[in-house]
């Protein structure tokens, strides 16, 4: 009974001394104890509830993470553009900011699939009117001489970054267009001129838009532009917005001005008309024409003949 008691007093005792350590605050251990090893905001951290990492630490964190840059073209549009004429030379620029290692391609589009030209510095192609030439600071020229009409079409400058950039270049090749016209501004594959006159050409070439040299007359394999052999020939040429214009004038005509004249734009440019110098006789074409006029009237006799023969029967 005794013990009993005793044990329920123990039991009381302990109770009440948890409960008054309990409303307590806490405090920090006396010195020399072992927990004073442990760092000096341990307690308020311990006595604090947990809060997450503060606003300004994250942003810091965010501020200081970067990106690599990426490439980009120089110039605003992604789609260009570009005319040349016939037998010229043109370059087609590519411009490309931050690289960063990446690789810079030239390649040629004929319908859905695509041809590889320059691949870096290197270039590709079979035809060797293409080739790669690089500017400082950031040009990609891709290079075509003596450009043709198979040249024209889509081209595209590739940048291997991921993904990919790219630019199209569409090239128009601009063919120039050759008429010769007499005095009266007709166009003739014959001209006929009488001994003694003048004879008189006029050359228009039309679409050329960036004329790249002067109108060379021949006759046969013969320059004229500058021939004093002759005498009396004197040519007179214009270049235009967009065209040109080119007349020749040889005074005196006689039977050795008969032949081929040929007006010519550069090496590849060119249109031919025939020319007969006649000494008094008619030109073949007017004779044909004579005698077809005499076939008819001679047709026109007999056939009324006939109809007569007919009628008195």
């Amino acid at each position: 009974m005794e013990s009993k008691v005793i044990w329920i007093i123990a039991i009381f005792y302990t109770t009440l001394q948890h409960i008054v350590s309990s409303s307590s605050p806490l405090k920090r251990p006396r010195a020399g104890d072992p927990f004073d090893t442990f760092p000096k905001n341990f307690w308020q951290e311990f006595s604090s509830p947990f809060t997450d990492t503060p606003e300004d630490e994250e942003s810091e964190i965010t501020e200081t993470t970067t990106h690599e840059p990426f490439p980009f073209f120089a110039d605003p549009y992604t789609t260009v553009n570009v005319s040349t004429q016939l037998s010229s030379n043109v370059q087609l620029h590519c411009r490309v900011n931050d690289l960063q290692g990446k690789t810079v391609s030239w390649m040629r589009r004929k319908g859905d699939e695509l041809a590889l030209i320059t691949f870096g510095l290197h270039t590709y192609s079979g035809d060797a009117r293409y080739s790669l030439e690089f500017e400082e600071p950031n040009d990609w020229k891709l290079s075509i001489q003596y450009a043709n009409e198979h040249d024209e079409g889509p081209y595209e400058c590739q940048v291997s970054s991921h993904p990919p950039l790219v630019l199209l270049v569409y090239l128009t090749v601009i063919v120039p267009h050759v008429e010769i016209l007499d005095e009266r501004d007709s166009t003739t594959p014959e001209k006929y001129y009488k001994a003694g006159s003048t004879i008189e050409l006029k050359c228009v070439i039309s679409k050329i838009p960036q004329p790249s040299s002067y109108i060379t007359w021949r006759h046969g394999k013969r320059m004229l532009n500058y021939d004093t052999s002759r005498g009396g020939i004197s040519v007179k040429t214009d270049m235009l917005p967009g065209r040109a214009l080119s007349r020749l004038y040889i005074a005196n005509a006689n039977r050795q001005d008969t032949g081929n004249y040929t007006c010519m734009l550069g090496s590849d440019i060119s249109g031919t008309v025939i020319v007969h110098v006649l000494n008094g006789e008619e030109p073949a074409a007017m004779q044909h024409a004579s005698g077809a006029k005499v076939c008819s009237s001679i047709s026109i006799i007999v056939a009324t003949m006939l109809t007569s023969k007919i009628c008195l029967r």
